[in-house]
């Protein structure tokens, strides 16, 4: 029967760098994925140049019900450890905004550089995995209709985000079937999606982006809100979508750090015979101005005819506007799944089960979800080395 040191289930991001970590002389380590390409996610990210990491890293841009659980791996494995790999293998990297490194070139390169680094491992495409036990000190495993056994299994399968590209709920049958938690999962940055009656105003701006500032539930982020057929997207919106709960209102500022209000009154006093549509073009989008002055019947307006309360009623309408989406777009599109598996089951230093020693669960499954821009990569990097260097 053929025996591995170290079996690692998944070849994404976690998977491919875990290997990496954990070669040692002598040391056999045999990674498996049914995909037949690795690191899929690595190569669709940051619009094909992957943001690899963010020099912002810090435990307050990640949710969990634990939030202290990955600063261990966290301050171990570092940005800069990621940025000295890169710079070794001569990736010319930039950063684009706020902390997040992305790649001059393909991503493909971050992938050649880890294949690379874990040059020594197994590395078994297409393998079919079968069930998964634990007999005494080893674990035992169907791979292709035959069986392996292995000191160690290091699940790096994910979540179920983008299932088209091969994402399933492994990780997560199998921390259940070993008696592991899990906290509910859900799709995390992600688009909105609203009702009917609410995306007449969406549906003729696809395609519109304008700079927006969204509070909610603990989660504050100012950038680009894109109006879409279904809802609304763009980086602001995919960050606030991990912190919303279907069935609440967002309070969206389609003008931050301007009182619309106030400016309004001002052209008011400077120009009266000015339409309302008109002067709005001034200060947003004119698609969005005009839609925004129709939806408020002020197509045909004059600015000069708009009392005080009305003005600031439509200064609300753009600094306040209040909407309920109805859902979001699903794993279908989410870059990441928020929840998995309970890290009150997990070793902060180790990322070992800690009822079932050798069982490791590592980056995306785990209930650990960072922002937007490069921090998920980096608790991937992170998780991964904390498993592979465990003694």
């Amino acid at each position: 029967m053929e025996h591995a040191d170290i079996v690692i289930l998944g070849a994404g991001a976690a998977g491919l760098f875990c290997a990496g970590s954990a070669l040692r002389p002598g040391r056999r380590v045999v990674v498996l994925d049914h995909a037949t390409r690795p690191g899929e996610k690595i190569r669709i990210s940051g619009g094909g140049r992957c943001n690899f990491t963010n020099m912002a890293t810090a435990r307050d841009r990640f949710l969990s019900q634990n939030p202290r659980f990955a600063a261990s791996a966290l301050s171990r494995y570092r940005p800069q450890d990621f940025v000295d790999l890169v710079d070794r293998a001569g990736i010319a990297w930039h950063e684009k905004t706020q902390g997040q490194l992305f790649c001059d070139g393909k991503a493909t390169q971050i992938i050649d550089m880890l294949l690379n680094r874990m040059r020594g491992a197994d590395l078994r495409l297409g393998a079919q995995i079968g069930a998964l036990r634990h007999s005494g000190d080893r674990f035992e495993l169907g791979v292709d209709g035959q069986m392996m056994t292995a000191d160690r299994v290091i699940v790096a399968t994910g979540g179920k985000s983008i299932p088209k590209m091969g994402a399933t709920g492994l990780a997560y049958d199998l921390a259940q079937q070993f008696g592991l938690r899990l906290v509910e999962t859900r799709a995390g940055l992600v688009p909105l999606t609203f009702a009917e009656q609410d995306l007449a105003l969406c549906r003729p701006l696809a395609g519109i982006s304008v700079e927006a500032q969204i509070t909610h539930q603990g989660g504050r982020f100012r950038d680009a809100l894109l109006f879409t057929h279904r809802g609304l997207s763009g980086p602001v919106i995919l960050q606030i979508s991990s912190f919303w709960r279907a069935g609440e209102f967002l309070t969206i500022d389609l003008a931050p750090g301007r009182n619309i209000a106030e400016a309004l009154k001002q052209q008011r006093g400077q120009g009266g015979r000015m339409a309302v549509a008109t002067a709005l073009s001034h200060l947003l989008p004119d698609r969005l101005a005009a839609a925004i002055a129709a939806e408020q019947g002020l197509t045909e307006a004059r600015l000069a005819d708009q009392p005080n309360t009305r003005l600031d009623e439509l200064g609300a309408r753009i600094n306040r506007w209040q909407i309920r989406p109805v859902g979001t777009e699903g794993y279908r599109t989410a870059e990441v799944t928020l929840g998995g598996i309970d890290t009150r089951d997990l070793d902060a230093k180790t990322m070992q089960a800690r009822q079932v020693p050798g069982l490791y669960f590592i980056g995306e499954c785990v209930d650990v979800t960072g922002w937007l821009g490069g921090y998920n990569f980096q608790w991937a990097w992170a998780s991964a080395d904390a498993a592979g260097r465990a003694d």
